[in-house]
Order: C-alpha cells, then structure tokens, then sequence
C-alpha cells in the first residue's frame, strides 16, 4: 500500500518593521529651491516636516523644546477660555498657512498660532486649507537650540509681519529674556506692547490679558477664577454657579434661622401660657 506525503503548511510572511531606534528618519530638504507652486502641490500639507517658503526656498519649521511648549499650550488654552466668552475671533494652528507678499519678497508662514477676528476681511470659513488674508495675531513658539533659530522668529518674521501688517506678535519662551510682545503702531512698526503691573493686555482682542509670569508659572485654571485679571472670562459658568449657590444656601439659611426663632418664640408663648393656667389652677384650689 502506497502512503502519499503529508502536506507541510506554507509558511507564514509577516512583515518586519524596524526598530525605533532603526526608524528611518524623513530627509529634510530644507534650503532646497522650489517654485511656489511646486510648495504648495508637493510640500505645504508634507506629513513628516513642517515647511515653510522663503522668496523660492524651502524652511524648515524648527522644534520647540518641551518648556517653552508647556508655555504655549497654557496661553493657547486661556486664548479658549476667552474666545468661548467672547467669540470676537477664531484662531488655527500652525497646520494653516498665509502669503504675504512684501516689496522686497514673496513668503508662506505658518505661525505656531494665528488669530483671526470675525470682522477681518477674511474671516476664517470652513473649508479653507491656507488663509488668504492677514491673520490680526500671530504667535510663535520659539526654538532657541540654534542661534539662527531664533534670528529666524526676532529678526526676520519680527520683519515680515511688521511690514505684512499683522497687527499684533508675539513670541513665546520658557525664557524671559526671549519673550517678547509687539504691536503695529501709527508708523507700521513694531513696538512692545505696554506692561502695566506685569499684565500685558492684547489690542487686537480687547479684554485678552495674562501676567507675564504666569506663562512659566502656569497657575491652574480653578485658581484662575478668583483672580481678577482673569475672573472674566474663565470659567466664568462655574463662578457664577458658585455665586448662586451660595446665595442660596445664605437664603435657605436665613429662612432656616427664622424658622428656629419662630418655632423657640413659640415655645417660649406655649410656656409662659402653661404656667398661667398652672397659676391659676392652683389659685382655685
């Protein structure tokens, strides 16, 4: 009797993924000439690295370290709590990026952040990928690991924004010496804005104003509520819920104590007419 070979199971492929210390690392083209058309088709939605265009070269967006990031989510998110109580603008993240065309050359920059107020003459609107006008505030996060880093935000977008009229900058640092917060005056010129007992005040978005040291501080927002630089505007919802509150509890507290007067003044006229009729009682005896 003839016995036919066991089948042997095909072996199974899997595929290899290096190593994260073996991941290969995307190449920067960073300095590379380009058209701006070519910018925008191949390199401005980029997945790996942030660029942006200077006059026919590609820049590439440097990192910020985790300090002065820490610095940026914490007025990023104060930035929220005052636009939810007073929706005057709206604002992006550097994923959205706008031209300005200078007289001395063409640039593409995506700031960390970019406010844009409702009656600008572009308004943000849903769909847009870039933003065709000029945003009112632009805010970045600086990178100091490279001199030319941050040349690149004091020195030439200090430059270029001035002189693309973006009425208000600022730039963020988990150092002071490096933080800094300018404002367009009559001239077109940038100038700090004016710090009156360590609050800055915003210009742009009236009513937006933060201590200078908080930003490294950072204090929590609960702590923030009974502040009155910042009581306005967050959580002001749980404040005055807190203010109800109370008042109520003082209400049901006061009716509560009338309640106890009453009810003692009662006891009090049931006592003495007790004692009356015991008088009197005893009297006819």
């Amino acid at each position: 009797m003839t016995h036919s070979a066991a089948t042997e199971p095909a072996p199974v492929r899997t595929q290899a993924y290096p190593a994260p210390d073996e991941a290969i690392e995307p190449r920067s083209e960073d300095g590379r000439r380009v058209s701006e058309a070519d910018y925008w088709a191949e390199y401005y939605q980029a997945a790996d690295i942030c660029y942006e265009w200077n006059n026919g070269r590609l820049e590439e967006k440097p990192v910020s370290s985790w300090d002065t990031i820490a610095v940026y989510k914490w007025l990023m998110g104060l930035l929220e709590h005052f636009l939810k109580v007073h929706p005057i603008a709206d604002w992006v993240v550097l994923d959205m990026g706008f031209r300005l065309a200078l007289a001395e050359k063409t640039v593409i920059r995506r700031p960390d952040l970019g406010v844009v107020r409702r009656d600008n003459p572009e308004p943000l609107r849903p769909g847009m990928a870039s933003y065709p006008g000029v945003f009112d505030l632009c805010i970045e996060a600086l990178s100091d690991l490279r001199q030319r880093d941050i040349r690149r935000d004091t020195v030439t977008k200090h430059g270029e924004y001035a002189s693309g009229g973006v009425p208000e900058y600022y730039i963020l640092s988990h150092r002071d010496e490096h933080q800094a917060f300018y404002g367009l005056d009559a001239t077109g010129r940038y100038v700090p804005l004016p710090i009156t007992d360590g609050i800055i005040r915003s210009r742009v978005l009236p009513g937006f104003q933060f201590r200078q040291r908080d930003l490294c501080a950072q204090p929590d927002w609960d702590s923030l509520r009974a502040d009155p630089v910042y009581a306005g505007f967050v959580l002001p919802g749980w404040t005055a819920a807190e203010q109800r509150a109370a008042a109520e509890a003082a209400r049901a507290g006061l009716a509560t104590e009338r309640a106890e007067t009453e009810a003692a003044a009662r006891r009090q006229a049931e006592a003495e007419l007790a004692r009356l009729r015991a008088e009197i009682a005893a009297s006819r005896q």
